[in-house]
């Protein structure tokens, strides 16, 4: 590069920093956040997807959209201040995705519309009013966890007839956690299982959690959706691995990471929807008056390769359930 066409570049890239300024104080370019309770790295694909679906509604970042972006890297005590920053930067908008996040964002700000992207239970966890009329500034997408884990404990049990005890894969530190536990285990003695909870303070703890529910019998892994589980997806895959146990995750994202099975939404597809909500709301709508809608899409997927890797059998009859098997 000569010296006249770095000294061009770099005037141009004063000059749109400053009009994006300008604009921006003028109220010409809005401005969202982006709250994720994931680290940048496990969430890349998740952000990218909700600016790929922006991109799709003609929305540029850094052309006619300014976003600031804000991740807790699994630590759900730094939420409320991360929320702050972008309260402080005065963003029209917030997107956020897990329960954390949300009543984070929904304790601080009653104005400011939130869009939600893999809320657990909104009503239950009274964040809206109700799934058709949400009310107040907040609304999106759920991922309808309390309701799958059923269908995940019956996939495992069929996969793995002669399972009884199964590790319930989540922090149960927390009101939530216990509600979440108790709600699984309900499921699981319909199936005839016994469901033992994963009590630690940290992830520090994981290994020695896993060691414990195995001398005690534990015979699989069933993963509730949450940071905890996303924050530290490769580091428990690899100990479900390591102590033989078929486990079953709530999105794709974990059998692609090298997980035996899951069964879930499709995460990513309720981040791509996000971007319609951000439009409508960025164009006059009320986040309050749009429904929370819930997953469209569905996928149950094996990874065969883990399972010769364990030396696990997977019946034919559930492969041919499978939306995908990875070989």
């Amino acid at each position: 590069m000569n010296r006249r066409t770095a000294i061009r570049r770099l005037a141009t890239f004063f000059l749109t920093t400053a009009s994006l300024a300008d604009a921006q104080q003028t109220g010409k370019i809005p401005r969202i956040g982006v709250l994720v309770s994931l680290s940048r790295s496990t969430a890349a694909q998740r952000v990218e997807t909700l600016k790929n679906g922006l991109r799709e509604l003609g929305y540029v970042e850094g052309k006619n959209l300014i976003i600031e972006y804000r991740y807790a890297e699994g630590k759900p005590d730094t939420l409320p201040a991360l929320v702050n920053e972008l309260i402080a930067l005065k963003v029209d908008l917030i997107v956020t995705d897990t329960t954390n996040a949300v009543q984070a964002a929904k304790n601080a700000t009653t104005t400011i519309p939130v869009v939600f992207t893999t809320a657990n239970d909104p009503v239950g966890d009274g964040q809206v009013s109700s799934l058709a009329r949400p009310g107040g500034n907040l609304t999106g997408f759920t991922i309808l966890a309390l309701d799958l884990n059923g269908k995940r404990l019956e996939l495992l049990k069929e996969a793995f007839p002669k399972v009884t005890r199964v590790l319930f894969l989540t922090r149960v530190d927390s009101a939530i956690g216990e509600q979440r536990f108790k709600e699984a285990e309900k499921a699981a003695k319909a199936l005839k299982l016994r469901l033992r909870a994963l009590r630690m303070k940290g992830a520090d703890d994981l290994e020695g959690a896993f060691e414990e529910a195995k001398r005690a019998g534990v015979q699989a892994v069933i993963g509730h959706p949450s940071t905890f589980l996303g924050t530290n997806r490769d580091r428990i895959i690899k100990l479900a691995a390591k102590h033989r146990l078929p486990a079953i995750y709530p999105s794709t994202q974990y059998t692609e990471a090298g997980g035996l099975m899951s069964y879930g939404p499709d995460v990513l597809d309720n981040w791509r929807r996000a971007a319609t909500y951000v439009d409508k709301i960025l164009k006059g709508d009320k986040a309050g008056e749009l429904p929370v809608q819930q997953p469209m899409k569905f996928a149950f997927v094996i990874n065969l390769k883990t399972a010769n890797a364990l030396n696990l059998t997977i019946p034919q009859w559930t492969l041919m359930k499978a939306d995908k098997v990875i070989r």
